[in-house]
Parts: C-alpha cells; sequence; structure tokens
C-alpha cells in the first residue's frame, strides 16, 4: 500500500473518529464516559508519538517523558484554577489550596497563566526548555545508551519529589484539581465533553502528521543514521548533540501537548503522574504497538489503556504484573510489535 493511501486512511479514520463519535454522543448512542475516557487515550497517544520519535526512530531511551507530560498539565491546570479562584485581601485571585495554606499573594511565576493564548504557549515551551537545558548537558557530555535511561529516569524521580512539596506553590502530593471551567465553558457540560475530546482527537492526527513529515524528510533519516550508527555518522562530520537535542525537544513539546489536553477532562494533575513508573509505561506501550512505526504508537497507547480501564476493575492489584508480563513477551517473541507482526503476516500473504 502506497504511502498517500496510508495517509488518506489515517486523515479518514481520525476524521471518524473526531466527527461522527461526537455527534454519536450528542444523539445518545455513545455514552459520556465513552467520549471521556476515549479522549484520555487520544492524550496518552500523542506522548507514545514523541517517544516513538525519539526511541523508535534516533535509539535514545528517555524514562523522563512523564514529566515533561505533567509539565504541560500543571499549566493548563494553574490557568483553570486561576480563573475560578477566590480573591485574597490584596486583590489577587488565588487558588483554593492557596488560600487554606494562607498564601497571601500570588506567586511571580504563577501570573503568565492567567491568560489562556500564553498558558497554551508556555505548555510547549516549558517542557521544551526543561528538555533543550538537561538534554545539552546531557548528550555534550556525550551520555547515552542505558546510562542516558538512568539519568533520565533521576530526573524524573527528582521532579516527583520536588512537586511533593508544599512550598513549590503546586499543590504538593494533592497536586491542583478542583476545575470548573475552561474559556467560559463548564467542563461538566457534556457539550464541553465532546468539544475536547474532537480538540485531542485532530490534536493527535496534527501531531502524527508532524512525526511523519519528519521522519519521511532528510532529517528523519539522519535520526535513524543516529540510532544505527552515532560513530561512522560523527566520524564524516555530523553535529550529533544538535539532531539528538532536536527529536528530544520535540518530544518533550508532544508530551506537553498531551497533558495539556488531558488535565480539562480528567479534572485532576499530581505529581504521581510524574514518576518513573509512569515514564515507563510510556515506553511500554510504544514497543507493544511498534516502535519506529509511529502507528504503533498510537495502537499501543490505546489497546493498553483499554487493557488497564478493563483489568483494573476486573482483576484489580494485579495491573503491574500483566504489564511486566506484557512487556517481557513483546521483547522475547514479537520485539517488532503488533504493528510490525501484522506487516510481517500482510507481507507473506501478499507473496503467497
Amino acid at each position: 500500500m502506497s504511502a498517500a493511501k496510508h495517509h488518506a486512511i489515517a486523515f479518514g479514520l481520525f476524521a471518524l473518529l473526531g466527527v461522527v463519535v461526537p455527534l454519536l454522543n450528542y444523539w445518545g448512542l455513545v455514552a459520556d464516559t465513552t467520549i471521556n475516557l476515549w479522549g484520555r487515550y487520544f492524550c496518552f497517544a500523542i506522548v507514545a508519538l514523541g517517544v516513538d520519535l525519539i526511541w523508535g526512530f534516533t535509539g535514545i531511551l528517555s524514562l523522563c517523558q512523564a514529566f515533561f507530560f505533567c509539565l504541560g498539565g500543571y499549566a493548563i491546570g494553574m490557568h483553570m484554577l486561576l480563573k475560578t479562584g477566590t480573591e485574597s485581601v490584596y486583590g489577587s485571585v488565588l487558588p483554593d489550596f492557596m488560600v487554606w495554606n494562607q498564601v497571601e499573594e500570588l506567586p511571580l511565576f504563577w501570573e503568565p497563566f492567567q491568560s489562556l493564548p500564553l498558558t497554551l504557549l508556555l505548555g510547549l515551551l516549558v517542557p521544551g526548555a526543561a528538555a533543550m537545558a538537561f538534554g545539552f548537558l546531557a548528550f555534550r557530555s556525550r551520555i547515552k545508551g542505558v546510562y542516558f535511561a538512568i539519568i533520565t529516569q533521576a530526573l524524573a524521580l527528582a521532579m516527583w519529589l520536588l512537586f511533593l512539596r508544599n512550598e513549590t506553590m503546586l499543590g504538593g502530593t494533592n497536586g491542583l484539581t478542583d476545575f470548573k471551567t475552561l474559556l467560559g465553558f463548564e467542563l461538566s457540560d457534556p457539550a464541553t465533553k465532546r468539544g475536547l475530546y474532537a480538540v485531542a482527537c485532530f490534536a493527535l492526527l496534527g501531531s502524527y502528521y508532524l512525526c511523519r513529515f519528519i521522519v519521511g524528510s532528510k532529517l528523519g533519516k539522519v535520526l535513524v543514521a543516529v540510532r544505527d550508527g552515532e560513530h561512522r555518522l560523527r566520524f564524516i562530520g555530523y553535529q550529533i548533540t544538535h539532531y539528538k537535542l532536536f527529536v528530544f525537544v520535540v518530544a518533550s513539546a508532544l508530551a506537553g501537548l498531551g497533558g495539556m489536553l488531558y488535565v480539562p477532562q480528567t479534572g485532576i494533575i499530581t505529581p504521581g503522574r510524574m514518576d518513573v513508573q509512569a515514564s515507563i509505561e510510556i515506553v511500554v506501550w510504544t514497543a507493544v504497538g511498534g516502535r519506529a512505526t509511529l502507528v504503533g504508537a498510537i495502537v499501543g497507547a490505546v489497546l493498553i489503556n483499554l487493557l488497564y480501564s478493563f483489568l483494573t476493575g476486573a482483576f484489580p492489584g494485579t495491573w503491574l504484573y500483566f504489564l511486566g508480563a506484557l512487556f517481557l513477551g513483546v521483547v522475547l517473541f514479537f520485539p517488532e510489535g503488533i504493528v510490525g507482526v501484522v506487516e510481517r503476516w500482510r507481507n507473506k500473504t501478499v507473496t503467497a
């Protein structure tokens, strides 16, 4: 099947999900909870696309993508809390948790999040800037492989511990919650849920085509070359650090986008979303779906979260065992993932 047909099928599928499903919900044929659940899955799939870009195509295993996801989530959460906060005696609008902690003035770093356009921009720029600062130090030192995975894991753990502290003025262990409105629309309104679902769906479509454009360009070929032969590429004069830094920043910005779309649909963001386990789960989604395929990242994110929703209800307490067994099965028996297995089967069928 040609690339043009693949793109047409992808666009048609996303158009179907983004337009027809909300209409079915409006007519009462699809439940509000289903719309809300699938909207979250699309947010997770955006993050998984970034992981596939940096790990599948470039060979850099990052275990801190959940941290960048939470940075985007905290950004939009701060904006929504400022729109429904309580006015202090000094005239500042404060989130309720600050009022309870007897904070009298809004911290300076909260001020930019009173504007929605600036919030959306910061939701992408802050994860990107954090990734650029951290990535520059790591890649300049030529840290790679398992060592890079370990230090990104350490970053995720350090940030998790930092965000747990009340002194950060970000809600501590409870995080940010009790959101009421976004752009004046009530988040509990079914119409708002449909709108957020459609935005997440088309944001996933845009993210997919952005990643497809990157991997299909000359830049994408260099990224694959970094994965397969970094020493040779460095020997012939390529600035490997620049390419690694670029893809790390793009993947982090995609994670931030997923976080911004996730929080209004779930109603809460806590430090628990940025721990090491959360980042490992994102890697598992990508591996199960199929590395270096992009489509596989989406398939893995949606499928595993569907299984999570079922298993945590049917067999509480077994999820982590199942996730570990699934990852081992993928590594040992079908390392190309679901999409790779389907593609291999299709090729055998065609040649038979």
